[in-house]
C-alpha cells in the first residue's frame, strides 16, 4: 500500500491518506485526513506493528550556505505591493535544517512586463516556488528571482485543498472544484530531456 508514495517531497505535499494504515511520523503532520510532509527530503515509511508510520528524512543541510546563481525552494510567506518574502527551504537539491530569508522583488519576478506586474497575481502565502539566489546586497535576506521560465510557483494550493494544476504560464487550476487562480507558474523540464 506504500508504493503510491512519492520518493521525494517539499512542504507541505500530500503523502497519502491518514488512516488506520497510515500515521503521521518525523517530518509529516496531518491536515484534513491526509499526512503532509513539513520538510523537503526522501519519504520514509516504516513498518509498525498495525500501521506505516509515514515520515520524511532529510540530510540536515548543516553546512549548506546558498551562493549567487543557486537554484532554491521557498515557501511563500507574505506578500505586498513591492516585493514577496519567502522562507527558503532548499538550496540544489540539499534541504535545510533551519529555514532562510528570501525576497523577490517586483522587478525580479518576470524579464518582461515589468511594468504590468500585479504581485497577488504571481504568487500567494503557501506557495512553494522555485528562485534563483541573486548577488548580495542586503544582510537581512537573500535576493531571489523568478525571472526565467523554469522558475516560479511549481506547488499551490487551492481553496480546496487540492494541488492545483498548471493550465498556462499565468494560471492554476483547482483539479475538484475547476476554479481558477493566476500565477507565476514554473515550466518543469522532465530531468529525461
Amino acid at each position: 500500500m506504500t508504493s503510491v508514495l512519492p520518493k521525494y517531497c517539499v512542504p507541505g505535499q500530500r503523502l497519502c491518506v491518514s488512516n488506520d494504515s497510515h500515521i503521521p511520523g518525523s517530518g509529516t503532520y496531518e491536515w484534513k485526513g491526509y499526512i503532509h510532509s513539513s520538510v523537503a527530503g526522501l519519504v520514509n515509511p516504516i513498518e509498525k506493528e498495525k500501521a506505516f508510520e509515514i515520515g520524511v528524512l532529510t540530510n540536515k543541510g548543516h553546512h549548506t550556505v546558498p551562493t549567487p546563481g543557486d537554484i532554491v525552494t521557498a515557501q511563500v510567506t507574505v506578500i505586498t505591493q513591492r516585493y514577496v518574502r519567502c522562507n527558503i527551504q532548499c538550496v540544489r537539491d540539499t534541504p535545510l535544517e533551519k529555514t532562510l530569508r528570501g525576497v523577490v522583488k517586483k522587478d525580479d519576478i518576470r524579464a518582461t512586463n515589468k511594468d504590468s506586474i500585479e504581485i497577488h497575481k504571481c504568487f500567494r502565502p503557501g506557495d512553494i516556488i522555485l528562485a534563483r539566489i541573486l548577488p548580495i546586497k542586503e544582510l537581512q535576506s537573500y535576493q531571489l528571482s523568478t525571472a526565467e521560465d523554469e522558475l516560479g510557483v511549481v506547488i499551490a494550493l487551492s481553496e480546496a485543498g487540492e494541488n492545483m494544476v498548471p493550465i498556462s504560464w499565468t494560471e492554476m487550476q483547482c483539479p475538484k472544484t475547476y476554479a481558477k487562480e493566476w500565477r507565476k507558474v514554473a515550466k518543469i523540464i522532465p530531468e529525461d530531456q
